[in-house]
């Protein structure tokens, strides 16, 4: 006799990161988890030095500077943030295990982040993956479609914006309308992951929508444009009622002195986070346009990614992933994405960018 899991997790497979090396190529360029490529602020540094004096010490269970510092840095009340200690994948899945119950549906898009999928099996209930409307530039959510998707079971809608791995986002109008037309009952989550990269004036991360609405969450992480990826903090914007929820269900310490403090400091340091913002728009551009140059189809993005496509044949993505690695270039196959002929490429250093766009030049000649 054996202890048998929940109905829905043996369905779901195992998450894959981004592969980091390549045996027997020594200068490797890792381009494959959308990692910052000017690493985190020197502000943040010092403080996560100085925080290691405290070791021996629990840190404060509710975390209170870093969500003070978050509410300071995005004029928001601290009591309606909650953070979360292995960045914001546990703050979506603690979502899930808060409000949902077998059989209850949850609406996402076909090329999101897999761990929607995985929260909702996890939790016994049905994901509704949403086909995305595929264009000239890119491939965008359908917000007629996912509405089209509601039903009396859904119970959740994860939306990533700007979405993970197709780089597109909805518009600040799209997002309300898709907001407005669900019932008040489903709870609208926005994991804004990739937010302070796009520079678009139409766009906004979804705070405004939740601090007016009271089934509305904006989650947010340090991983990204902080590049405090191997510290694991994220946070997330919610209403009183779901801050309540969550606090009761999370771990009694959440977060160590370390994240804390680092946090504060990087979130506070605007200057670095504009230069990051800067860097990734000026190389995001020149890779789209130098890539585009050799025949290649790479969708407009938002994010500090950006897809390219490859045709089906002798020079498909499989193809193109196996000679770029022989190059020690390290892109993302998108395939578990439902995407299996497109690669997703990190805006690396400017090294790192020459060098891929070089190997692919190779690749496609």
């Amino acid at each position: 006799m054996t202890v048998e899991p929940r109905p829905g997790i043996l369905d779901i497979e195992l998450y894959v990161g981004g592969r980091s090396a390549v045996p027997g190529v020594e200068k490797v360029y890792k381009l494959s988890s959308n990692e910052s490529p000017l690493g985190p602020s020197p502000k943040a540094v010092a403080a996560l030095a100085g925080a290691a004096h405290d070791l021996a010490l629990y840190p404060d269970g509710s975390s209170v500077a870093l969500r003070e510092a978050i509410g300071a840095a995005e004029t928001i009340d601290p009591a309606r943030i909650v953070v979360g200690g292995e960045g914001s994948g546990p703050l979506l899945t603690m979502l899930a295990n808060a409000y949902l119950q077998p059989g209850d549906e949850v609406i996402f898009s076909r090329h999101a982040f897999l761990l929607y999928d995985i929260a909702t099996r996890a939790n016994s209930a049905r994901p509704v993956m949403v086909p995305e409307k595929h264009g000239n530039t890119g491939i965008r959510i359908d917000v007629d479609a996912m509405l089209a998707a509601v039903t009396p079971r859904t119970r959740i809608v994860y939306i990533a914006n700007p979405n993970n791995p197709t780089g597109s986002y909805l518009t600040r109008d799209e997002m309300a309308r898709l907001h407005a037309g669900l019932p008040r009952q489903v709870l609208l989550v926005i994991d804004a992951a990739y937010g302070e990269f796009v520079d678009a004036p139409d766009y906004d991360t979804g705070i405004e929508l939740a601090r007016t609405n009271d089934n509305v969450v904006v989650t947010r992480t340090f991983s990204k444009i902080h590049g405090l990826a191997a510290l694991r903090l994220g946070w997330a914007y919610v209403p009183g009622a779901v801050a309540d929820i969550l606090n009761r269900i999370r771990g009694p310490f959440p977060t160590s002195p370390l994240q804390q403090q680092a946090g504060a400091a990087a979130i506070a340091d605007k200057d670095h986070v504009a230069r990051v913002a800067a860097f990734n728009k000026q190389w995001r551009g020149w890779l789209t346009q130098e890539i585009r140059r050799l025949g290649l189809r790479v969708d407009d993005s938002a994010a500090n990614f950006v897809l390219v496509h490859f045709a089906p044949g002798a020079k498909d993505a499989k193809a193109a992933d196996a000679f770029l690695t022989s190059r020690g270039v390290i892109l993302r196959a998108v395939a578990a994405y439902g995407l299996p002929d497109a690669l997703r490429l990190t805006i690396g250093t400017e090294e790192a960018n020459r060098a891929v766009v070089a190997a692919l030049k190779d690749f496609v000649a």
